[in-house]
């Protein structure tokens, strides 16, 4: 990496706009940055580290992405901005940056914030920048990958801290470690030693889960080998989770628990087998006690039935001769059930006599049946006499309607009659409107299209005025650009013109280089060559005037076309200026005098018709809905004439038919008098009629069924007589108290058989054998025999109880044995993952036993690298030092600490290895100063080999005499072997003597400014 060039604005303590050449500055190899305390010595520094990183080191960079990095001494509109050209693996990179800043408003007072912005650019082969990005992140992405190095290691490496590094020379091994951490970024290592350390806690977290698991299952194992509620005889063994053994002892203990309760379950089937004998020998006796004491009381209930039944004999003889009597009235019972129904139907048939009678007048009191009979044929003639009348007075109703609609009719005729005549009172005026307001939206349309002609051209000049005003513009850059080709070409073609006269004078030497001795020459033919022309400084050859020559063509070139860009240009702009003057059909008479008119008299113009073609569009718009109006009252016009026309030829018609309606009236009203009689209408004449002759019909049928029931009850009353004396009653009514109905009659019969089956079945138990014999015993003992019964039960229910408990028991511990076997197994590969990640962890974080020096796994590979870089220093602090001193590293421990970054200086004049914090002040600066570039080596080959051609060292010259820094400075010098350039910052003067490139930083009132001095 090689820096060119710096631009800063605003930025630190410069006010104003600072360039620093570091290409001049680094010519000699060798340069001095110094200047006043506070000037801003570091901040061209912080500058380099901003553009290529985007902030700052340490703490300059403050909060609010980097606000405060702009100057206090800067005017109020400048923006602070950072430019850094440098070279970084083979290509020529530009970086400009500018952190945000609050500006003034454009409007009004305060300030806004504007972002942050970047830019990447790429020089190229033709001599030009190409943009690369604009992305904050992609440019710090491309950046951090050229370079191969993070901003702290660039402030450790590019920009050397020498008193950062007399820190570490004395610093611990933890101190170290930090610093070297951060150069060489071994967080990958650290992130191994959490690793380890996590899946440590983790495998020993699931190991402790699985012991605990098993020792759950102990705890179910000893409950379920618990009897009774009691505790269980064996303790579980005293191991918490983690502990070593404890699968061991908890599969042993299981083991024991599996034999006790399996010998506990054979003692319960034992007991329940017995159990189960006694409680079958109790249960047969149960049965025994029981059918002696259901024979015994069988025997008794049957000799209490036999004595109910004696009781109630004389019951049962009466019971007998009622249902003997009921059997011989039942013989009668037919006669009887005809006279009641004869007496029924007569009687019924009175009352309906009675009650038609009692509708008809007095009149026909003592009338008989034909009598009746005879009158309601009388009335039915004399109605159908009335049915001519019934249409009269029909026709008179529909006449009254007729007439009624007709009235309607008039009525609505008068009112259509007036209403057509109002309204074509002033139809003539509403036509004349309404045809007046066609014509005017008639002539809106066409004004509308006249201005629609008009508005078109005025559009096609207002366009060909804009395109003139733009080309006016890319005429006048035209011309600039085709001057400046012109130019360009002339002063290709003068310069191509001295190369050649240049070449042409030393063409003598171009030819003599191509001179061989022995071979003729191609000028003079000669085959010596005794004084050949020598190439002067500055020669030119063909190649260099071959390229001016192609230089000249490609000028030509670009003025051609320059000029051909020019000429089609002008050439539009005249175009356009004819086509806004004139339009495209013509000369227009709003520019007079041939003046070109502005674009803006050309929209006013554009607006002012396309207003008035607005309004008048607007107006035609309604032209049909005029016509339609029109129309309509036309169409309504015609209506009400034919309307009013209609109604007088209806009030004619009227007329007539009112006429003839009258002379019918006339003639129905005097038949419907005759009709009618003393009733109000025929109607009612016709009802009273029906309603008699169907009263009289009614009584004639009521009396004729009287009398026939009469005549069969009579008949009904002798056959009664007859059958009871034949059955052996002396009167029917004696006959009628002996029957029985059908329930009656059932129940007595139902209580004999009862009586009859009970005396059946207790002769039947009297007579029985086991009966009998089991009267002759003692009485039975039944709650004596039932409580011995129970009690056989109860003790067979605990055995089975006690036997079902065991063998649940057994298999409970069986099935938790055979988890907890499962889980062992399951547990050992956790178990032993865990042992190998412990060692592991302990090996990587120097805890462990094995590791002797207790040194990390990081603190191990920083100390190799601290070995490389004690190696690559010493190289240089014994030039420093003439040989004296040389840099080792120690893994030695110090105290109780850890080893592994300990840093020795072994000296050569006492040939003894001592501390680093035992050197002297110049001893400790040109040792730190060797540290850091031995250190920056080691992280340059670390970040892939990227070269670092420019270096800062800050400080530090001071505290060395005359021949040390002498020394110093001739290795310092002999960095540019490797052509690198390295800047020095310090306040000793006699630098100032001994360096002669200088970049001063001067401060003042207004900031500070640089001044650039080179090696000359």
């Amino acid at each position: 990496m090689r820096l060119h060039r710096l631009r800063v604005t605003a930025f630190g303590p410069f006010g104003t706009t600072q360039d620093i050449d570091f290409d001049e500055l680094s010519a000699a190899g060798l340069f001095l940055l110094h200047g006043p305390t506070g000037a801003g010595k570091t901040s061209v520094l912080d500058a380099v580290c901003y553009a290529l990183y985007g902030s700052v080191p340490g703490a300059r960079q403050g909060s609010g992405q980097g606000m405060t990095l702009r100057s206090d001494h800067a005017q109020q509109g400048t923006r602070t901005e950072v430019c850094l050209e440098l070279t970084v693996a083979g290509r020529r990179l530009e970086i400009t940056r500018q952190p945000p800043w609050a500006r003034p408003k454009k409007r009004g007072t305060g300030t806004t914030t504007e972002k942050a912005q970047s830019w990447l650019r790429e020089s190229t082969p033709e001599g030009g920048w190409k943009d690369l990005s604009r992305s904050h992140q992609e440019i710090g992405e491309e950046i951090a990958q050229l370079l191969g190095m993070s901003k702290e290691q660039f402030c450790q490496v590019v920009l050397l801290p020498q008193g950062d590094f007399a820190r570490f020379l004395r610093a611990d091994a933890e101190a170290r470690g930090k610093l070297l951490g951060r150069l060489f970024d071994t967080r990958r290592f650290a992130a191994v030693e959490q690793r380890l350390v996590e899946q440590r806690r983790t495998t020993a977290a699931e190991v402790k889960d699985g012991d605990a698991a098993l020792l759950a299952d102990a705890h179910r194992m000893q409950q379920a080998a618990a009897e009774d509620g009691r505790e269980a005889e064996l303790p579980l063994p005293d191991l918490a989770p983690g502990d070593p053994g404890l699968a061991t002892e908890v599969l042993a203990w299981a083991a024991v628990a599996r034999t006790t309760a399996r010998e506990r379950l054979t003692i319960a089937d034992g007991a329940l087998t017995a159990a189960e004998s006694a409680q079958v020998a109790a249960e047969r006796r149960l049965g025994d006690v029981r059918e002696l004491d259901r024979l015994q009381s069988r025997f008794a209930e049957a000799q209490e039935r036999a004595a109910r039944l004696h009781a109630r004999e004389a019951e049962r003889r009466e019971c007998e001769q009622r249902l003997e009597r009921a059997r011989k009235a039942e013989t009668v019972a037919p006669a009887l059930a005809l006279r009641d129904a004869a007496e029924a139907e007569h009687r019924r048939a009175a009352q309906e006599e009675t009650r038609a009678r009692g509708r008809l007048p007095g009149t026909f009191e003592a009338a008989g049946a034909s009598g009746l009979a005879a009158a309601a044929r009388k009335a039915a003639e004399e109605l159908g006499g009335l049915g001519s009348a019934r249409r009269a007075e029909q026709r008179l109703a529909d006449i009254a309607a007729e007439r009624a609609a007709l009235d309607r009719q008039e009525r609505a005729d008068d009112e259509v009659s007036q209403d057509a005549a109002g309204w074509l009172d002033g139809w003539e005026a509403t036509r004349a409107a309404l045809q007046e307001r066609v014509e005017s939206a008639q002539e809106a349309a066409t004004h509308a299209e006249r201005l629609a002609g008009r508005l078109e051209p005025v559009r096609t000049r207002l366009d060909a005025a804009r395109r003139r005003d733009r080309l006016a513009q890319d005429a006048a850059a035209a011309q600039d650009r085709a001057l400046t080709a012109r130019e360009h070409a002339t002063s290709t073609h003068e310069h191509w013109l001295a190369l050649k006269e240049q070449r042409l004078t030393g063409i003598a030497a171009e030819l003599a280089a191509h001179l061989t001795d022995g071979e003729p020459c191609a000028v003079c033919g000669a085959t010596e060559h005794p004084a050949p022309a020598r190439k002067s400084a500055g020669h030119v050859d063909r190649g260099a005037e071959e390229e001016a020559l192609s230089a000249h063509r490609a000028a030509l070139e670009s003025r051609t076309a320059a000029e051909r860009e020019l000429s089609d240009v002008q050439a539009s702009l005249a175009a356009a200026t004819a086509a806004a003057r004139s339009g495209e059909t013509g000369a227009d008479e709003s520019a007079p005098g041939g003046t070109e008119p502005s674009v803006e008299e050309l929209a006013a113009a554009v607006e002012e018709l396309r207003r008035a073609h607005a309004e008048a569009r607007d107006h035609a718009s309604g032209l049909h809905a005029a016509r339609e109006a029109l129309a309509r009252a036309e169409r309504e016009y015609d209506r009400r004439v034919t309307g009013r026309q209609e109604a007088a030829r209806r009030a004619a018609s009227r007329a007539t038919l009112r006429e003839a309606l009258d002379r019918e009236q006339n003639a129905l009203e005097e038949e419907l008098t005759h009709a009618r009689g003393t009733t109000g209408s025929v109607a009612a004449r016709a009802a009273q009629l029906e309603r008699q002759a169907a009263l009289l019909t009614e009584a004639a049928d009521a009396v004729r069924v009287a009398d026939e029931t009469a005549e069969r009850l009579k008949a009904a009353d002798a056959r009664l007589a007859d059958a009871a004396f034949r059955a052996g009653f002396d009167t029917p009514v004696a006959a009628a108290d002996a029957l029985l109905d059908d329930a009656r009659h059932r129940e007595l019969q139902h209580r004999l058989d009862a009586w009859r089956n009970e005396e059946a079945a207790v002769r039947s138990v009297l007579a029985e054998p086991d009966t009998a014999t089991a009267a002759q015993q003692p009485p039975a003992d039944l709650p004596a025999a039932r409580e011995e019964a129970e009690a056989a039960a109860r003790r067979l229910r605990a055995a089975a109880s006690a036997r079902d408990a065991a063998a649940r028991r057994c298999a409970e511990l069986d099935r938790l044995s055979a988890r907890t076997a499962a889980g062992t197994r399951g547990l050992a590969p956790l178990r032993a993952a865990h042992d190998r990640v412990a060692r592991m962890a302990g090996l990587a974080a120097g805890t462990s036993a094995d590791n002797e020096r207790r040194m990390r796994l990081e603190s191990y590979v920083l100390a190799a690298r601290l070995e490389q870089v004690a190696a690559a220093a010493t190289v240089r602090l014994r030039r420093m030092s003439s040989g004296r001193y040389t840099l080792v590293h120690s893994d030695d421990r110090t105290g109780r600490g850890r080893s592994g970054l300990g840093l020795h200086v072994v000296d050569a004049w006492t040939g003894r290895e001592r501390d680093t914090a035992t050197l002297s002040g110049g001893e400790t600066f040109f040792a730190s100063l060797a540290l850091a570039l031995g250190l920056a080596d080691v992280v340059t080959d670390e970040a892939g080999g990227v070269r670092l051609d420019t270096l800062f060292i800050d400080e530090g010259f001071g505290s060395l005499d005359d021949q040390t820094l002498d020394e110093v400075l001739d290795v310092l010098d002999s960095l540019r072997e490797r052509d690198r350039s390295v800047g020095i910052v310090s306040h000793v003067a006699d630098l100032r003597r001994r360096v002669h490139a200088q970049l001063e930083v001067v401060k003042g009132r207004a900031g500070s400014v640089v001044r650039q001095r080179g090696a000359a």
